[in-house]
């Protein structure tokens, strides 16, 4: 059995696409997900499985679509996946806890990703290492010009963004089950 965690990207912002965790925590143990357990109301959710990730996200993406009636980007990475994408960040120790990290739900192609690493920011750091985009915005992530959409449709690719903090907490909770 292994350990998962589900980034669900667009649910519980501005008063859109409101889902509550308790109800979404049994949908999924009733789908068969195991030690279903969510943190924060943006939809983070550790569980485990014998099944593998884009089975899952496609059976989760079923589910929520089934209950709650919308479509939203579902991508499952295992604890041992997200804790490599949290020690590949490329930034100095001090820069670290203020940076973002843009998780795509596979690797884009190294000609897609040429054309993107010659889009510069003036205040913002961009790096992408295999399936995530290291994002470090000296302002603060409130003034940046980073757009994740824009950067999904370049990369086509689906694109969800943690902070440090939550990557901790995620990491912390799921070396739990």
């Amino acid at each position: 059995m292994k350990t998962y965690v589900a980034l669900l990207r667009g649910i519980n912002v501005g008063g859109h696409k409101k889902v509550s965790m308790a109800e979404l925590r049994e949908l999924l143990t009733n789908a068969g997900f195991q030690n279903v357990q969510t943190y924060i109301q943006s939809g983070n959710v550790i569980f485990q499985s014998s099944e593998k990730a884009n089975v899952l996200e496609n059976i989760m993406r079923h589910v929520i679509m089934n209950h709650f009636k919308f479509k939203l980007p579902v991508i499952i990475k295992s604890r041992d996946e997200l804790l490599s994408i949290f020690n590949a960040c490329p930034f100095e120790k001090e820069n670290q806890e203020n940076s973002y990290f843009i998780i795509f739900n596979r690797i884009p192609e190294r000609e897609l990703i040429d054309k993107v690493d010659e889009i510069a920011f003036e205040t913002d750091e961009i790096i992408i290492i295999k399936d995530c985009l290291y994002l470090y915005c000296s302002l603060g992530y409130g003034q940046t010009k980073f757009n994740m959409n824009s950067f999904e449709r370049k990369l086509n690719v689906l694109a969800t963004s943690r902070n440090y903090k939550t990557m901790v907490k995620l990491l912390s909770l799921s070396s739990e089950n």
